[in-house]
């Protein structure tokens, strides 16, 4: 059974593991020396460092754990050297959530240090509530046997749901390092294509800095806010012109943060929300029911070789019907 935590680097003896049905397992050690004295709940999160503590601790309170072979359900009880602790675990759908499924990826650029791929549209990226199987991350697992090695199989950002588009994943540790230290210093360069309700307002290109965090009226949503007021990130986004017509226009956007739903409240900010982008306020048209939104431009220096990559990936066929379907003209080159 796995979970979706990183492994605790610190080498304590793993508890024994015994098979009573493919839903359950139990497992038993001896408290080593370094862990003499410590809270029950604590020893066992390093002992089973693949589930949560939080979930060790439900399981002590529910009297699957025991200690010299007495049920114990005192989560902050100490344990001494040598004491035998026994725990049954059970899979949750966490556990079960990174296991291999072949799915088809399509791989833009690859090498032995990273992919690119494109994702489509309704793909989710990793396993979360409500998506505990078929995400991209269970596809990678599959394709890729050394995805396994790696944290979260690789994956060091994401895309919504129902955005289309290019995504980095790193094959190895040191790749997946680097490329989120590029991240965090914003040297990844980050375009999309977007189809915004009316025409465009105000000049192009325009730059957008409005900070975002939750909306305080739908803590769902995410929303530009007042930081003066409320917490929140501070976040920039250029857009640029490239057509429009009556009903919609298509819009470059270029990321200078990456904040959660960032181009999808700056535009609904700039009163342009995404076609079908129902939760800020889209509304489908010209075929389209998904938000209308496609990381069409990823640029960065290879972690490894220093090497320039500048990928670009052609708008989905559900854009290009939407846009001639409204009357805007369509290039392959923006």
């Amino acid at each position: 059974m796995h979970d979706p935590g990183e492994l605790a680097e610190d080498a304590e003896p793993a508890l024994e593991a015994s098979q009573e049905d493919a839903q359950e397992e139990v497992r038993t050690a001896a408290v080593p020396v370094t862990l003499h004295g410590q809270r029950l709940d604590r020893v066992l999160a390093q002992l089973v460092p693949e589930f949560s503590r939080s979930y060790l601790q439900q399981l002590i309170e529910q009297g699957e754990a025991l200690i010299d072979g007495r049920v114990t359900t005192k989560v902050s009880a100490k344990v001494r050297l040598g004491h035998q602790l026994q725990i049954t675990l059970r899979a949750t759908p966490q556990s079960q959530a990174f296991v291999p499924e072949a799915m088809p990826i399509d791989v833009v650029y690859e090498d032995a240090h990273l992919r690119v791929v494109h994702k489509p549209a309704g793909l989710v990226v990793h396993p979360a509530p409500g998506n505990w199987r078929g995400t991209l991350l269970n596809g990678l697992l599959a394709l890729d046997p050394q995805a396994s090695e790696v944290p979260r199989a690789g994956i060091v950002h994401r895309l919504d749901k129902d955005t289309s588009g290019l995504m980095v994943v790193a094959r190895t540790r040191q790749a997946m390092d680097a490329l989120v230290a590029q991240i965090a210093a914003r040297q990844v360069h980050r375009q999309y294509l977007a189809l915004g309700h009316k025409n465009w307002t105000g000049p192009s290109p325009r730059t957008l800095e409005a900070a975002i965090g939750r909306d305080p009226a739908n803590r769902l949503r995410m929303a530009v806010v007042d930081l003066a007021h409320q917490s929140g990130k501070t976040a920039a986004t250029t857009f640029d012109l490239l057509a429009q017509g009556e009903r919609c226009c298509l819009v470059r956007c270029t990321l200078h943060t990456g904040r959660t739903h960032q181009i999808r409240v700056h535009m609904a900010h700039l009163g342009h929300p995404l076609l079908g982008d129902a939760v800020y306020g889209g509304a489908p048209l010209g075929g389209i029911t998904r938000q209308a939104l496609h990381a069409w431009r990823l640029a960065f220096q290879h972690p490894i070789t220093g090497q320039s990559i500048d990928l670009t990936s052609a708008l989905p066929e559900d854009m290009v019907q939407a846009m001639q379907n409204s009357g805007l003209s369509y290039n392959q080159s923006p």
